[in-house]
């Protein structure tokens, strides 16, 4: 079993989302090491976490830390082959360090900026995580993202159901798509019905 596209799970907190995710061949699973965050995944609970997955690769997810703080802290989290941050500028920082990075910009912050920051990030070769504001898409959003994903590859973290995700990743020409995880209700006992429908639907046979 595979997925036809490309899937990040960000904002994994606990070992069930991350287990589930790994065993429907997600392709990364983010963690938040942004000590403010109310999602920030301390070292030891992240390999408590991780130590149970398998066949994913594994990403840190930052919004406001510095580059050389950022190095500094993946040395106590093993195994990190992605970084995802909100700066730019920070990533171009990063660009030597091995990682595959990952920028995270709201839609609405592209529209006069979309081809100056895809072609930065093409040439970098830094993918582009875009949110939108809201639950769905609007024509004019979807115009934007299409414009950049014709100079960059293009993750989708916005307006995604179970219903548009297949026509979402082929009209809007996108390298894949970002969903969150969730927290659990008490330990080991999750609620996936959103997250399920939507990984279901993009499952294909080997």
């Amino acid at each position: 079993m595979a997925l036809s596209t490309f899937v990040k799970i960000g904002g994994i907190t606990n070992l069930s989302d991350a287990r589930y995710c790994a065993g429907m061949y997600v392709d990364v699973l983010g963690f938040c090491l942004e000590e403010s965050s109310e999602k920030f995944v301390h070292p030891t609970q992240f390999e408590e976490i991780t130590g149970w997955v398998s066949g994913t690769e594994l990403a840190a997810e930052f919004e406001t830390e510095e580059a050389d703080y950022i190095l500094q802290k993946l040395e106590k989290y093993p195994n990190i082959s992605w970084i995802q941050h909100q700066r730019l500028e920070t990533l171009v920082d990063l660009a030597d360090s091995g990682k595959n990075l990952i920028y995270e910009v709201n839609v609405n912050e592209l529209k006069h900026l979309e081809a100056q920051v895809a072609d930065r990030l093409a040439n970098l070769d830094i993918f582009m995580l875009i949110r939108g504001p809201h639950d769905k898409l609007t024509k004019e959003e979807e115009a934007i993202i299409l414009k950049v994903t014709g100079q960059a590859s293009v993750i989708l973290g916005s307006g995604i159901s179970e219903f548009n995700v297949k026509s979402l990743v082929s009209e809007l020409k996108l390298y894949g798509i970002a969903l969150e995880g969730g927290e659990e209700i008490k330990p080991g006992l999750k609620d996936f019905d959103e997250l399920a429908d939507i990984l279901e639907e993009l499952e294909v046979e080997d």
